[in-house]
C-alpha cells in the first residue's frame, strides 16, 4: 500500500505539528516545574519569617513581662521611701521642737 504524496505530506505535516505541540508542552512543564520551585523556596522564606516574628513576640512579651515586675518592685521601693521619708521629716520636726522648747 502506497501513499499519495498528498497525503504523506498531510502526515508529516501532522507530524510536524504534534512535535511542536509536544515541545510547547514540554517548555511549559519546565517553566511550572520552575515557578514551583521558586514558590516553594517563597513558601519555606515564609514560614521562616512567621517563625521569626513568633520568637520576637515571645521575647517582646518576656520583656513586658520583666518590666512589669520591675516597675511593680520600683513602685513598691518609692512607697517604702516615701513612708520614711515622712516618719524622717516627723522625727526631723520632734527634735527641732525639742531643741526650741526651754
Amino acid at each position: 500500500m502506497s501513499l499519495n504524496p498528498s497525503a504523506s505530506q498531510e502526515i508529516s505535516g501532522t507530524i510536524g505539528k504534534l512535535a511542536e505541540i509536544s515541545s510547547a508542552i514540554a517548555a511549559a512543564v519546565e517553566e511550572q516545574g520552575a515557578a514551583t520551585q521558586e514558590i516553594s523556596g517563597n513558601v519555606q522564606q515564609a514560614a521562616h519569617g512567621t517563625h521569626m516574628v513568633s520568637a520576637n513576640t515571645t521575647n517582646v512579651q518576656r520583656g513586658a513581662t520583666e518590666t512589669e515586675t520591675a516597675s511593680s518592685h520600683v513602685l513598691s521601693a518609692a512607697q517604702s521611701l516615701s513612708e520614711t521619708a515622712t516618719a524622717s521629716k516627723l522625727e526631723v520636726a520632734k527634735l527641732l521642737e525639742s531643741v526650741r522648747a526651754p
